[in-house]
């Protein structure tokens, strides 16, 4: 079923990510492309990832044949994580970021159908990395194989783009959002529209920048995140030298202005950034804002650097009654993302 009334209009809402969840939702690597001459250690992190996270919650996983079927069961088995804790989807894919092309869950407890999917449009950040048709699909896929009611707004929009405090704010960057390689026919206006209308939320906060070395022109998930309604915490650079230092100042100073539905200023939180990470004279995008939220856990993307340790005890303070889990990602992050661009929440209701 797609619904023609968009889920503000029927009351659906996109729940923040610290709210209950059913699920993670993962797409296994498999485009070496993506991690360039690096390819062969990726599989054996996205395990790891998932033998964690299915001892707090359910993980779904999109697999594109029967042979990566087969590969995934073994690693998984293997590696000792219950089968009764993960499915595996037959749903193909061109990448593994599934927070961009996966599905966006709303939910309308007490409802007949209290969980539908939105199925945003999907182009690989502007046509950077075709083919990508497959992954566009996706989000249509799972709705089929869940028996879940479709909204399909017709306009390009990624998971991490945006961020959500559950009380009606959502949080984004002008260079992904007002980029022309997205829709370049809309407003900025008339993207907040969507924005409103889509994810039901009243008030939508910009900044003006991204980090270094990000091929998706500014997500949000590498600087800023809401931990929680009245909560924001911020990557900082502190070494004045580099290229991050006076865009995440910017960031930061637009942040310290906001205020929430009340008017009430969020309480903002450094977080660190680490040295710069550099494969092959390219600066990839280490952030420890890309995070994963998941029940009663936080997977924290860290990259054998000193800062590690400081981003894990910030994050553990502004999640009480979490466990906070770092995960090497050094070689992760060499296909320019980490854990929260990896994964997609379920929402429970």
């Amino acid at each position: 079923m797609i619904y023609r009334e968009t889920p503000r209009q029927l009351g659906y809402r996109f729940p923040a990510e610290w709210e209950p969840q059913r699920a993670t939702w993962l797409s296994w690597p498999h485009k070496e492309e993506s991690w360039p001459g690096r390819f062969e250690p990726i599989p054996g992190v996205f395990t790891e990832i998932v033998k964690i996270l299915a001892s707090f919650q359910h993980v779904n996983i999109n697999v594109i044949d029967r042979t990566m079927h087969d590969d995934v069961m073994k690693r998984l088995t293997e590696a000792g994580v219950d089968p009764g804790r993960f499915t595996l989807y037959p749903i193909p894919t061109d990448d593994a970021w599934c927070r961009d092309h996966g599905p966006a869950f709303v939910v309308k407890p007490g409802a007949e159908e209290p969980l539908a999917v939105i199925d945003w449009g999907y182009n690989a950040w502007g046509g950077k990395y075709p083919p990508y048709d497959q992954d566009d699909a996706v989000p249509s896929k799972v709705a089929e194989y869940r028996r879940l009611p479709l909204f399909c707004p017709g306009i390009v929009m990624e998971g991490g783009a945006i961020d959500v405090n559950g009380e009606g704010c959502l949080l984004t960057s002008t260079p992904c959002l007002l980029n022309p390689n997205r829709n370049p026919h809309l407003s900025q206006a008339q993207i907040e529209w969507y924005l409103r209308e889509y994810y039901n939320v009243e008030k939508i906060l910009w900044v003006d920048e991204g980090i270094a070395g990000d091929d998706t022109d500014g997500h949000i998930d590498d600087s800023a995140r809401f931990v929680n309604p009245d909560t924001i915490v911020a990557v900082v650079e502190k070494n004045r030298k580099d290229e991050n230092y006076l865009p995440l100042q910017k960031n930061l100073a637009q942040l310290k202005a906001m205020t929430d539905l009340a008017g009430n200023p969020f309480r903002i939180v450094a977080l660190p950034m680490p040295r710069p990470l550099v494969f092959d004279g390219q600066r990839v995008p280490a952030s420890y804002a890309n995070f994963l939220i998941a029940s009663g856990v936080v997977l924290v993307p860290t990259f054998r650097d000193p800062n590690d340790a400081v981003a894990l005890a910030v994050l553990a303070e502004v999640f009480p009654g979490r466990r906070v889990i770092g995960i090497d990602c050094y070689e992760l992050v060499w296909g320019l993302g980490t854990l929260h661009c990896i994964s997609q929440q379920e929402p429970l209701f």
